[in-house]
């Protein structure tokens, strides 16, 4: 896509009427120097044009920011230069047509204030910032895929994001491209809520479940900018509150939102009349249309969020409720497998609606995203997994290319974010048929011909949380995880941007969800349990830890017969009250858990095969600089 504001043809000089101030690019921009010693100029001569910043040799400069320094043989030295801007107003198209101002501005007067800030706290911003790459790096996982599954966060960083004067968060689908934070893109993108969880807390409470909620329970999709909701985004929303409520601290959150959080429940349970687990009528989704019938990619995402609705009305103590929830995900649980092809799961249309988009019989990359979401928060297989994982290998076998070169050169539709000599997944295939010429009518059918990362991602993590014991799905997640790495090498694309519609596009922090996969990692903050089972080189793993108030470093290593784990925390604090673990082939009857070479009673069960849970009598906290030990023999 290439997003255009505004083209203007005139043959008369522009004229602005908006004080200057209040124009979108008002703002100030400093460049700084700290320490003794420094000079700092900013001359013009009279001939130097002022739009020229940089003059041929033996021409004076416009400015010039200096340090002096005396480096002795053998020796160095670092000089610290800040770059500063602040652009204050921040005009909003529709529905806001307002400048909704930036919350830094709220902070700070100008970029003087701001490289005065830098400057007064430089040492411990770097000194942390530094902490955090080294303990992301201080891993055993693959180099590539730490940095692919972290660059896309840089989004944030990005005109994609905002926040405005007010502090509220918002960001566009691509940078400019589609507005309202949009619940069926943004739900995919796994990495806000794991590494920032206090704005996707804020997300919850001020738009989803404030702005947002219709009388209905519908989740306007869009925020403020519609009143439509989408089936997989309102799900997504509703997993989101319990991994919000997950990454953090107390159940204060939860408790505040329960309420609308199961207004919107009992609206999605209403788009299933007869609740067989399968939704029913027009669902609205992110390919931009209404698909009928009965949808495996839905209905899956339905099924999680009822069993994200059943736990954590249990937590609320609303015992009626999660047992109403959880009678109709057994009932979806049966009835999702009609739509198992004896390969993998479809779509079985409805006959009233044959002109309508949708996959049909084909083989769909999210056809059962429902079950990745539920290993993202931990509820555990949500049907017949055999089937899933034939699924699973299905869209290995059908829709990854290689080399999508002779794929696009036959299916033309779409647009090419994968190229020739390009690895990927394709969105979908049908096999052994020819596709209903009634659906190549419908623009939105181009969208199944393409590769799309945050799609690619989601499918990916799928496969590696089944890898535990699966190690060719493992391996066939990794391989799709490397295709995306490939395709964005900085040696033909930018590496920190991939595109959809836009750059920079939200649903692509999909692939923080394939380092939690590897790292085979869930937590609950309020109850204090982490659990932990690495998919790659679980005798040998270290890898970085995020919880609710502090991150660090976890490990795991076996030998003759013993497991050992470690959580080292670098910044704020861990609590600690459970430790799930899986033990592959050992079975340990012993553990021993040290904290500052202090002795933690801890006690030992059993809770399913190839798993122990470490229970520690009373709750932990490990703090920063010091290290919790746990053996097992």
């Amino acid at each position: 896509n290439i997003g255009v504001d505004e083209i203007v043809f005139t043959d008369e000089a522009p004229t602005s009427t908006e004080p200057l101030e209040k124009r979108p690019d008002f703002g100030s921009f400093a460049l700084a120097v700290g320490g003794d010693d420094t000079v700092a100029t900013a001359t013009r001569e009279s001939q130097t044009p002022l739009d020229e910043s940089a003059q041929p040799p033996g021409r004076p400069l416009v400015g010039r920011l200096s340090k002096r320094v005396d480096v002795r043989p053998g020796e160095s030295t670092t000089v610290a230069f800040v770059v500063a801007w602040h652009m204050p107003n921040n005009p909003m198209p529709g529905p806001f047509n307002r400048d909704m101002g930036r919350w830094y501005a709220t902070r700070f007067g100008d970029a003087v204030a701001v490289a005065e800030h830098v400057a007064r706290n430089l040492e411990v911003l770097y000194e942390n910032t530094r902490t955090w790459v080294d303990t992301w790096y201080d891993s055993t996982l693959p180099h590539w895929l730490l940095d692919r599954t972290m660059a896309n966060t840089s989004t944030l960083a990005t005109t994609v994001c905002y926040l405005f004067e007010d502090s509220r968060f918002y960001g566009w689908e691509g940078v400019n491209c589609c507005p309202g934070t949009c619940t069926h893109v943004w739900h995919y993108a796994q990495a806000v809520g794991r590494l920032f969880p206090q704005i996707e807390r804020d997300q919850r409470q001020r738009v989803d479940f404030g702005l947002a909620l219709g009388d209905d329970g519908a989740i306007h999709y869009r925020g403020e900018v519609h009143g439509q909701h989408a089936d997989d985004g309102q799900c997504g929303r509703i997993l989101g509150v319990l991994r919000e409520h997950q990454m953090s601290a107390d159940d204060s959150f939860m408790r505040e939102l329960w309420p609308k959080v199961k207004t919107a429940i009992q609206f999605m349970i209403r788009r299933d009349p007869n609740q067989d687990g399968l939704l029913d009528g027009p669902q609205p989704n992110t390919l931009d249309a209404d698909w009928y019938g009965q949808i495996s990619f839905t209905s899956s995402l339905y099924l999680a969020m009822l069993r994200a609705a059943e736990a954590m009305a249990l937590e609320m103590d609303d015992r009626a409720f999660a047992e109403h929830c959880g009678l109709i995900a057994e009932r979806g649980a049966k009835s999702i497998l009609r739509l198992y092809n004896g390969e993998y799961f479809l779509q079985i249309e409805d006959p009233a609606h044959k002109e309508a988009i949708g996959v049909g019989p084909g083989c769909y990359i999210d056809q059962v995203f429902g079950q990745t979401w539920a290993h993202w928060v931990g509820l555990g297989e949500l049907f017949d997994r055999d089937k899933q994982l034939s699924a699973l290998r299905a869209l290995w076998k059908y829709n990854f290319v290689p080399d999508v070169g002779p794929f696009r050169e036959h299916f033309q539709l779409g647009r090419w974010y994968a190229k020739a000599g390009d690895a990927g997944l394709i969105m979908c295939s049908w096999p052994n048929q020819q596709v209903d010429s009634a659906k190549k009518k419908h623009w939105q059918y181009g969208y199944f011909n393409e590769c799309m990362s945050g799609f690619e991602w989601q499918a990916a993590a799928h496969m590696i949380w089944e890898g535990h014991d699966q190690p060719d799905l493992l391996e066939k997640g990794l391989a799709i995880s490397r295709a995306i790495h490939d395709r964005y090498d900085a040696r033909l694309r930018n590496p920190y941007n991939e595109i959809e519609c836009s750059d920079h596009y939200a649903r692509a922090m999909a692939s923080y969800g394939v380092f939690q996969a590897v790292c085979g990692f869930n937590l609950h903050g309020p109850k204090g349990r982490i659990e932990f089972a690495p998919r790659l080189t679980p005798d040998d793993f270290r890898a970085a830890l995020i919880g609710p108030s502090g991150w660090g470093t976890i490990t795991q290593a076996r030998a003759e017969g013993s497991q050992s784990h470690a959580i080292a925390v670098k910044y704020g604090q861990v609590r600690l009250k459970t430790l799930r673990v899986s033990t592959g082939k050992l079975t340990p009857r012993q553990v021993e858990a040290t904290l500052a070479e202090a002795t933690v009673p801890a006690r030992l069960s059993q809770p399913g095969k190839g798993w122990l849970e470490i229970e520690f009598a009373d709750e932990v906290t490990v703090t920063s600089g010091q290290r919790l030990d746990i053996a097992l023999s």
